[in-house]
């Protein structure tokens, strides 16, 4: 690339990824906002709130890697510019988050206490985790049909208006945790409760507003006719691109779940130390995850117009851009170290768990950045969703999750020690996923010729 190109391709990398990082800084603001909050109510509020929450993580891993499937076909249509086989794309990706959503909504409303007992023998944890669930899972629904709709949106590019929606959403969601936890403006004090009414309430909020969105679009829609019609290939070509993805994103949400299983059977202190970590990682992660979508919304489209050696010599910034931002990440959960354990009202014990635990992942970060980068942007824009799957399977269930549950059950390992060698799963597949990127096997189109009708020439 000349200078000017260059210029011009960061210009272009700075638009896409500051509406997301935006957002996911909002994000991560709600989710301190509810921490914070939760911290006047009690110690167990916040074990209590983390723990259910794994479940919202896992679901919320089910629509990334639906949501990924339609982005990865959805972005390189985009490219071709057929507008009609992107909102197909969106109807199929709609049938399966619709039904994940609809089975999840029905087992928190019916059996909570159950799904509590995966992650605590704690009586207390499972009533206040259960009652979170009873509310929460209201909202699911509306949060599977918002958020396969907001993907479309991010795969041709539309992040501004995607971070809008999110703002909005997540402002109201503050605002509501603090009406309902605290009971403001004459409305009962509602505790825990009140977080999973605000995040409830915010999601259906979310979806109307999709819908507002929708009707003024003049490109994609949100639309009900392509939910039902029936395309082979292309439905093919969803599962091929989207399972690997959704399965991809589940197994690692519910590894990295397991890991809350370990921490939660070492004792409050831990969990509590945990879960403001997660706050605080999330907080320091926003520009990798930023780059990391940018990545496979630059790259898609142009995989998509047949460009295949411009896409290769572009990833390699967006190698570049991951390590920096890695390390940025880590500087800010340094700068922030004090201020957290300062704040925090939990036990001295937890407290020393949770400045160790901060100070592992101002390192942590940069290998996450990394893979994030390559695993979701990289290699899912040229359709490439298998190998992070196998990658992360091996990784996480073969490797962490053993030495996890070993260290700390078998050889009963000190928890610090425990919480470092579960921090290796980013570093230990780093070798591999090199191996593949450097392989190119991830940059092809793969797009169809489809016409008005839907069907393939």
């Amino acid at each position: 690339m000349t200078r000017l190109e260059k210029s011009d391709f960061y210009k272009k990398i700075l638009l896409i990824t500051t509406p997301i990082v935006i957002q996911n800084l909002l994000d991560a603001a709600v989710n301190s906002a509810d921490v914070l909050m939760l911290n006047y109510v009690g110690q167990s509020a916040i074990s209590a709130c983390s723990l259910a929450a794994q479940y919202t993580s896992i679901v919320y891993m089910i629509f990334f890697g639906v949501g990924a499937g339609l982005s990865m076909l959805a972005a390189q249509y985009w490219g071709k510019k057929d507008i009609a086989t992107v909102e197909r794309v969106q109807g199929i990706a709609i049938r399966y988050a619709l039904a994940v959503a609809v089975l999840v909504s029905i087992m928190c409303i019916l059996a909570p206490k159950l799904m509590m007992l995966l992650f605590t023998n704690d009586p207390k944890l499972i009533d206040m985790g259960a009652d979170y669930l009873r509310i929460v899972g209201v909202g699911i629904v509306f949060w599977s049909l918002s958020s396969v709709y907001m993907s479309t949106l991010r795969s041709i590019g539309r992040v501004a208006i995607v971070t809008v929606i999110e703002s909005l959403a997540l402002v109201l969601n503050v605002v509501g945790n603090a009406v309902f936890i605290f009971g403001l403006l004459g409305v009962p004090a509602l505790g825990l409760k009140g977080v999973a009414l605000a995040t409830a309430g915010s999601r259906i909020i979310q979806f109307v507003v999709c819908l507002f969105v929708s009707a003024r679009s003049k490109d994609v829609k949100l639309r009900i006719a392509p939910v039902f019609e029936r395309n082979k290939e292309l439905h093919k070509d969803f599962i091929k691109m989207a399972l690997p993805a959704t399965a991809n994103d589940v197994v690692w949400g519910i590894a990295f779940s397991m890991y809350s299983v370990i921490y939660g059977h070492l004792g409050d202190d831990v969990v509590a130390a945990n879960s403001i970590v997660s706050v605080v990682r999330n907080l320091g992660s926003v520009v990798c995850f930023g780059l990391g979508s940018a990545t496979g919304i630059i790259l898609g489209p142009i995989l998509g117009a047949g460009h295949i050696e411009e896409a290769k010599e572009k990833s390699k910034t967006f190698l570049k851009l991951s390590v920096i931002s890695g390390i940025l990440g880590g500087l800010v959960v340094l700068g922030i170290t004090p201020f957290t354990v300062g704040i925090a009202k939990i036990t001295e014990l937890s407290k020393e768990y949770l400045h160790f635990m901060l100070l592992v992942n101002t390192v942590y970060i940069t290998g996450a950045s990394v893979n994030t980068t390559l695993i979701v942007g990289v290699f899912r824009a040229g359709g490439d969703s298998r190998f992070g799957f196998i990658c992360d399977t091996i990784d996480m269930w073969v490797y962490a999750l053993p030495v996890g549950f070993l260290a700390a059950f078998v050889f009963k390992l000190p928890v610090k020690i425990v919480y470092i060698l579960l921090c290796t799963d980013e570093f230990v597949k780093w070798p591999w996923v090199l191996k593949n990127y450097f392989s190119y096997k991830w940059a092809k189109n793969i797009t169809r010729e489809i016409d008005d009708k839907g069907k393939i020439v």
